[in-house]
């Protein structure tokens, strides 16, 4: 066997063997903190994915439509939402993604009405908090842990004022270290904004996605640069490591 045969059956090996596993990278992350509970799909639920730039995913802004590729950016939104509308396709879910990049809680806040209340939706995943801490190592954000939690508690008492049936999905916000822009100085301090919305998860019922533990899992599989590009941003594989571990929350 020539060279090249050679290294394209390992590549094409190494990368099934990462794809199989990737169901398996998620069960470990999910385990340890047992049986979560899952949401179950209705008959034409209205489904909102909302966070920042790694929801936004570099969606087109100006389709209004659910359902629609390029309204669901190409991140794990998008993943997400074609494993949810193929395994539920009798019940034709809706669909929509309203992150916009480099958003913190208050900026969510400030356009909820339209980008989510209006959209009135059955389930609510929520992906947030990143930015509440990258932004404050530049100098252009004073935010502190305490602003963030005060704001996201605002933030779900308001929905669920509006919304009081809503389900809620809260993302884990996360950050792979030793990957461009995460270095040893974002901890401990990040880890704060993970437990924050893990506790804000638990005081409102929502299903917690541990998406730090999933990425932390599946940097043991393959290098932590192979699942985000810059520690934050999330590449193919990234993207679709999320859609799995956001599937298990529904059913």
């Amino acid at each position: 066997m020539d060279n090249s045969r050679r290294k394209f059956l390992g590549t094409t090996l190494t990368g099934a063997a990462l794809a199989i596993s990737l169901p398996e990278i998620v069960q470990a992350a999910i385990a340890p903190s047992g049986a979560a509970p899952k949401i179950r799909i209705a008959e034409n639920n209205v489904i909102l994915f909302q966070g920042d730039s790694i929801t936004d995913a570099g969606r087109d802004k100006k389709s209004m439509s659910p359902n629609n590729s390029g309204a669901l950016g190409h991140g794990y939104a998008l993943l997400a939402a074609a494993g949810l509308l193929h395994a539920h396709a009798a019940k034709q879910p809706a669909v929509y993604n309203k992150g916009i990049s480099g958003n913190k809680v208050h900026q969510l806040a400030a356009r909820w009405e339209e980008d989510c209340i209006a959209i009135k939706p059955n389930i609510l995943s929520i992906l947030i908090g990143v930015n509440d801490y990258w932004h404050t190592l530049s100098g252009n954000y004073d935010g502190t842990i305490q602003v963030y939690r005060d704001d996201y508690r605002k933030l779900l008492d308001r929905t669920m004022k509006a919304l009081p049936q809503v389900k809620l999905i809260i993302g884990e916000p996360f950050a792979v270290n030793h990957v461009k822009a995460v270095t040893d100085d974002w901890f401990p301090a990040f880890d704060e904004y993970r437990a924050a919305a893990r506790e804000i998860a638990d005081e409102y019922h929502a299903v917690f996605i541990p998406y730090q533990q999933v990425f932390d899992e599946a940097s043991k599989k393959a290098p932590a640069s192979y699942w985000t590009g810059d520690g934050v941003h999330t590449t193919l594989a990234g993207s679709q490591l999320m859609a799995e571990a956001w599937l298990q929350a529904v059913k």
